[in-house]
């Protein structure tokens, strides 16, 4: 893609910028617009990308055919910058057609997911940099180990995440894929869940080489012409899985990984929990197809420090624990609040939740009571809308009516630090999609006194 310029419309999303430092380290001029100011779009000023944060149309490039202006679904229809590139005749595509482009002269491996994705993915790339085998990676989250979302290498292999969000993953052709969970979601989108399963199984079709298939998921050798492995957690019927579970004090498992091919022992997962160890059986089957050496990836799985905001540790003593959570889908909060009592067993559990879209909560509001429900406290904030406006009779109240959780209230966003510092913490867990993240690091030093 020879662009001398290349424009980008809503430049601060997480895989709009992994695009946006692609193509600047390709030698392109690389700008674009963003709503709001943020850490990820400073990152990218500092890097020589110019951002600007008004809907300006004279910031965009005047060069019309030299200019490639990507965009993002989730900018809304009537912003004038959009408008105004598609009157004036410049090459307008969707950030997922442009990943597909960049991919596909690239030996690409990609996780697809309704969960599990980003953890999975990055790791994927954690462990291919480490081997030395290389890669570059478009990731949907900051990577603790390198600080970015986006590495870049020689090596001709691109690991990518595989966003399902407007079908956006059809856009890609990789020669080894996994799909990690296949639950509802995007139901704005799909309708229902058939016609979502069913995006999946088109994105299965598409793979070329070797399928990396989560145990019991509805795709069959009927669905795609590449060859299905399974993986799971521990069930033995599954191609991959781990045996020997070892819990430690801390919440890391050790694990023995058992693979078609033979068994690599004694594999401590640097991440948090079961859920984590089921991501990294995944990432193992995906670099051993690959052909990376077995000694690499135990090595790479110690090591991997896991996604910022994919169950982040922030403090963790014995006497206060303070984690951070992307989790927005019921199926994801069930399944961090399950990790969470079980390695800390018999702590008391305040979980604080901000719903992301109003559409999301109004489908899944008897899940996310249910999945709350989990939880000894529950602190609900109000709904953050990103690109949606306000539905009647949605709204958080509806969940925490749902919810059985034995405390329980709602608390204004700005009120949340003056709300908590009242009370005695023992497990913190911030939970959503949304502008909660903002908060955390108020969060953090406050709680980091009480050491």
């Amino acid at each position: 893609m020879n662009w001398k310029n290349i424009y980008f419309i809503g430049i601060g999303g997480i895989g709009m910028s992994a695009l946006a430092r692609w193509f600047a380290f390709k030698g392109a001029d690389v700008s674009g617009y963003d709503r709001t100011e943020s850490a990820l779009t400073r990152e990218l000023e500092g890097e020589g990308i110019r951002v600007h944060y008004n809907d300006d149309p004279s910031m965009i490039p005047s060069e019309v055919e030299d200019t490639l202006v990507v965009y993002t679904p989730a900018i809304p229809s009537d912003l004038e910058e959009l408008r105004t590139v598609m009157q004036r005749g410049y090459k307008v595509v969707k950030r997922s057609l442009v990943l597909g482009e960049v991919t596909a002269d690239q030996t690409c491996l990609a996780v697809a997911g309704t969960h599990g994705k980003t953890t999975t993915s990055t790791l994927v790339a954690h462990i291919l940099t480490e081997s030395g085998q290389g890669c570059s990676a478009f990731l949907g989250g900051i990577s603790r180990n390198y600080g970015t979302n986006m590495l870049v290498s020689r090596s001709d292999v691109a690991v990518a995440e595989a966003d399902e969000f407007d079908r956006s993953f059809l856009a890609l052709h990789p020669q080894i894929a996994a799909i990690t969970a296949m639950d509802a979601d995007h139901l704005d989108i799909y309708g229902d869940l058939e016609h979502y399963q069913q995006a999946f199984r088109d994105f299965a079709a598409q793979v070329k080489g070797r399928l990396v298939l989560k145990y019991g998921l509805p795709v069959g050798d009927g669905d795609t012409s590449a060859e299905i492995v399974t993986y799971a957690l521990d069930n033995a019927g599954a191609d991959f899985h781990a045996e020997n579970l070892r819990l430690s004090p801390d919440g890391h498992y050790t694990f023995d990984l058992v693979h078609p091919a033979g068994c690599i022992r004694d594999i401590r997962c640097g991440t948090l929990g079961l859920l984590n160890v089921e991501n990294a059986v995944a990432a193992a089957a995906i670099c051993l197809l690959y052909g990376t050496r077995e000694e690499a990836i135990r090595k790479a799985i110690g090591s991997y420090k896991g996604v910022v905001r994919r169950l982040e540790e922030h403090i963790n003593t014995p006497g206060l624990t303070f984690l951070d959570d992307y989790a927005h889908h019921p199926e994801e909060l069930r399944a961090s609040i399950s990790t969470i009592r079980t390695i800390f067993p018999g702590r008391k559990i305040t979980a604080v939740f901000q719903p992301h879209l109003y559409t999301r909560t109004r489908d899944f509001a008897p899940e996310f009571a249910a999945a709350l429900s989990g939880v000894d406290e529950l602190i609900l904030l109000d709904i953050y809308p990103a690109r949606e406006l306000p539905i009647p009779g949605v709204s958080s109240k509806i969940i925490l009516d749902a919810c059985t959780a034995p405390e329980k209230k709602i608390v204004e966003y700005g009120s949340l630090l003056e709300s908590l510092e009242k009370e005695k913490i023992d497990v913190l867990v911030t939970f959503g999609a949304g502008n909660i993240d903002r908060l955390v690091g108020p969060l953090k030093e406050m709680l980091g006194k009480r050491i």
